[in-house]
């Protein structure tokens, strides 16, 4: 007789990938997709899917045209401990500002709703956005509960 286990009770399982690609326009599209087919692979829902890969267009979009003459870019997506994390790293020396809670954004500018837009998205899932400055360069991160 085989027996089939259900699996949809067991935790995720720690699991990390990451990729290195050149900041540029072409490399977007390039790393949404396989974000979105790391996310699809561990039933990661839909509403958190959208949520990141929104993040992520934003995030390597912002490293293409702020740091895209400085070397490589690293992203990363993690899933352990009850949450999943997208980091986007880049050797631009320079560091984004979050925006501040609660910030108006002008509505003439072209640039600068980004991150805000990352911001609250991520803290309506009930996580977190930030910035890490390190030897290479910097990341950024956001951090969402794993449903």
């Amino acid at each position: 007789m085989l027996t089939i286990a259900d699996t949809s009770a067991v935790p995720v399982v720690r699991s990390y990938v990451h990729w290195v690609a050149a900041p540029d326009a072409a490399s977007v599209p390039q790393v949404r997709s396989r974000v979105r087919t790391t996310l699809d692979g561990w039933r990661v829902p839909g509403e958190v899917v959208d949520a990141l890969l929104l993040a992520v267009s934003e995030l390597v979009g912002n490293v293409v045209r702020h740091a895209g003459g400085a070397g490589r870019m690293r992203v990363a997506v993690a899933a352990g401990s009850g949450w999943l994390r997208l980091e986007v790293a880049d050797q631009g020396a320079g560091l984004p500002r979050l925006p501040a809670p609660r910030a108006e954004v002008d509505p003439e500018s072209e640039c600068g709703r980004g991150l805000l837009m990352v911001q609250l998205m991520t803290a309506e899932l009930g996580g977190e956005l930030s910035v890490v400055a390190h030897e290479f360069g910097k990341s950024v991160r956001v951090r969402v509960p794993a449903p």
